[in-house]
């Protein structure tokens, strides 16, 4: 029994042993278990960021050769401009009474900051109308550091867009691209001199297309999310190949700095006004003197129409060519010399494109009923320009 007892003693003895080395193992190779999971975590691929994901048809995985094939063409335009100021003691009625104008303050002297695209090696610059307007000692500073003296060659209210030109040899024009070709979604670069900064490149995406406002009567704008910001005016969106698309023209903002929301004027608007500009130094456009909105479903149907297509006369100016040719309140315009339209944004850019002095017929829907009237069409007046878009 005591020789069973001792190999009993011995065996525990033995297991506790083992459990001993054991345990000053184990330490040593929990903490290398625990570096190689650490070591899994830290390797595994992390989702590069957009600007460096391959797009489909895309060579590489980076926009810099569109950034460099567009950069050239851009440049930054400064001027100074004369800004009425009032006082504001004229506000009282009393003061102005007795004392009129004579209290008005001096001008003031303002910098006028923007940016612009050469479209020519003739040295055309395409820009904002509201970057030049009423400024004097336009600069131009190209993107290696020459600062050339600009002329403005003519403008645009309507759309707010004007030509200006210097006179420089070894040019970069920009790549015109094609702006209905546009999709939401495409990547897209806006190119520019923010805030006198320095020439800037942002990112980011076709938010929107075809985006109508008031601003621009006779086109619609491409609405993105690159960072557009004061001094951007009259700079380049261009498209993931470097190609021109669009003018930046406007921003939407609370703060008056960036939001998210920016509109560009389409390249194929701004190139058939560049091109008027530059042949002719204005930009004449076709009138009928009327007031045109919309049709909405709700509207079609109290009317009886079969449909919303087209554009219903709201209004029309006495003595003006729609006057003249018999069309009434009410009337929907549906074509315009052979040109069919499905809306107002159409209607007025049909309108605008009709040649003055020309006579066109026009169909519109009377009580449902087709019609054509035979329009002379007058010369519209640019409208007035308003305060800085941004």
């Amino acid at each position: 029994m005591r020789k069973l007892w001792l190999v009993f003693a011995q065996a525990v003895t033995a297991t506790l042993a083992v459990i001993f080395v054991v345990s000053l193992v184990k330490p040593e190779w929990m903490t290398w278990r625990r570096q190689v999971v650490e070591v899994r975590e830290s390797s595994a691929p992390v989702t590069p960021p957009l600007a460096a994901i391959a797009l489909p048809g895309a060579r590489q995985a980076s926009f810099s050769e569109a950034a460099q094939k567009a950069i050239p063409s851009v440049v930054n335009i400064s001027a100074t401009r004369q800004v009425k100021r009032r006082n504001p003691l004229l506000d009282d009625p009393s003061f102005q009474r007795f004392f009129g104008e004579r209290f008005n303050l001096p001008p003031e002297t303002q910098m006028s900051l923007g940016s612009g695209v050469i479209v020519s090696r003739e040295g055309y610059i395409l820009t904002n109308d509201h970057v030049v307007d009423g400024v004097s000692d336009i600069q131009v500073t190209l993107h290696d550091g020459r600062v050339l003296v600009g002329k403005t060659v003519g403008s645009d209210p309507d759309t707010d867009l004007a030509v200006v030109r210097v006179a420089a040899a070894g040019l970069t024009p920009i790549t015109f691209g094609h702006s209905e070709q546009a999709r939401i979604g495409d990547v897209v670069l806006a190119i520019g001199d923010p805030f006198s900064v320095g020439q800037t490149v942002t990112m980011g995406i076709v938010s929107a297309v075809g985006r109508e406002i008031s601003a621009n009567p006779f086109g619609s704008f491409i609405q993105t999310d690159a960072a557009i910001n004061p001094g951007n005016s009259g700079g380049a969106l261009v498209d993931a190949n470097g190609n021109l698309i669009g003018i930046n023209t406007l921003i939407f903002t609370r703060s008056g700095g960036y939001q998210g929301i920016g509109f560009a004027i389409p390249v194929g608007l701004a190139k058939r006004v560049m091109e008027q500009i530059i042949e002719t130094g204005t930009v004449t456009r076709g009138w009928f003197g009327v007031e045109v909105t919309d049709i909405s479903a709700e509207l079609a149907e109290s009317l009886g129409l079969k449909g919303t297509r087209g554009a219903i006369v709201g209004a029309i100016e006495h003595g003006s060519p729609a006057e003249k040719s018999g069309m009434k309140l009410g009337d929907v315009i549906v074509a315009i010399a052979g040109r069919a339209v499905i809306d107002t944004n159409s209607t007025l850019n049909a309108i605008a494109d009709t040649a003055p002095g020309k006579l066109v017929p026009v169909r519109v829907l009377r009580h449902n009923q087709e019609m054509q009237l035979d329009v002379m069409v007058g010369k519209r007046k640019p409208r007035p320009r308003t305060a800085d878009p941004d």
